[in-house]
């Protein structure tokens, strides 16, 4: 575990920083290329990198602030500012689908004052944002965050003391859940992929996929995943509850599932009237 991979004091190189600036980077190049093969400005989709780099650093930080509200009582401030009230330079603490829904929602925006196909900018984009968000868990591994429950699996893994995971289980094994977010965050980008090439495709198709894909990846990954109170969104009587993170995955399955099936339908029915 390195979650501070250079110390200069106060300024310190964070390795979820670092991952989340190569998330970043490599997602826009993919996005770039793959905008040029759809047909969009390359202004366009340097736009909209900008606003996804923005948004989803400001949406991860919101929702991580919503969740920890007592962890900045008495210094507010530090919510938005880049020198914490301790003397540190930088942010700690972001929450991944906060950023991918802000910066959906900024993407919608823009897309609707240029008047282009959303669809179609999503389709772009999903890749990049399945193969952006593993790398991210890479730096939640990194940092000893996100860690799971304990587990007698040879693969469990036992997180050193002072960091989040070793303070909550010290010496016990728990699930590497970072790494099996990284794990199906790579195979979808894959699929994604493959997805493409395989069938026939219709505008919504690969970020309907995507949505789907990873609200239930995500949905059964938290079920092993250790939670703080603050993250359970609705508590059960029987001690059970539903995170956050849960809900909002639902959510995305929903959404994906209710947009395949109308875009495709509106796909046979464009081809079925173009016969005519």
């Amino acid at each position: 575990m390195f979650p501070v991979l250079i110390d200069l004091g106060r300024f310190k190189l964070h390795s979820y920083g670092l991952m989340m600036f190569i998330a970043f980077l490599l997602g826009i190049w993919i996005a770039h290329r793959r905008g040029k093969k759809a047909g969009l400005g390359e202004s366009t989709v340097l736009d909209l990198s900008t606003l996804i780099i923005l948004f989803g650093l400001l949406g991860g930080r919101l929702l991580y602030v919503l969740t920890h509200l007592s962890e900045f009582k008495g210094r507010w401030l530090d919510v938005i500012s880049p020198i914490q009230s301790n003397g540190q330079i930088g942010f700690a603490g972001l929450v991944l689908l906060g950023g991918v829904i802000l910066s959906f929602v900024a993407v919608a925006v823009y897309v609707y004052r240029k008047k282009l196909n959303i669809l179609t900018i999503l389709d772009v984009f999903a890749p990049s944002t399945a193969l952006g968000i593993a790398i991210g868990r890479l730096g939640c591994y990194l940092n000893g965050c996100c860690f799971g429950l304990p587990t007698e699996l040879p693969w469990g893994v036992v997180f050193p003391h002072g960091s989040p995971a070793g303070y909550i289980f010290p010496g016990v094994h728990v699930h590497p859940t970072q790494i099996y977010a990284f794990l199906y965050g790579v195979s979808l980008f894959l699929l994604l992929l493959w997805a493409e090439k395989k069938f026939t495709l219709f505008p919504g198709f690969t970020w309907s996929l995507f949505l789907t894909g990873y609200g239930t990846l995500r949905f059964l990954n938290e079920l092993i995943r250790w939670h703080e109170e603050s993250l359970h969104f609705i508590n059960f009587a029987n001690g059970g509850f539903v995170t956050v993170s849960q809900t909002i995955s639902l959510l995305m399955i929903l959404t994906g599932v209710v947009l395949f099936l109308r875009s495709r339908r509106v796909h046979l029915a464009a081809g079925a009237d173009a016969g005519k």
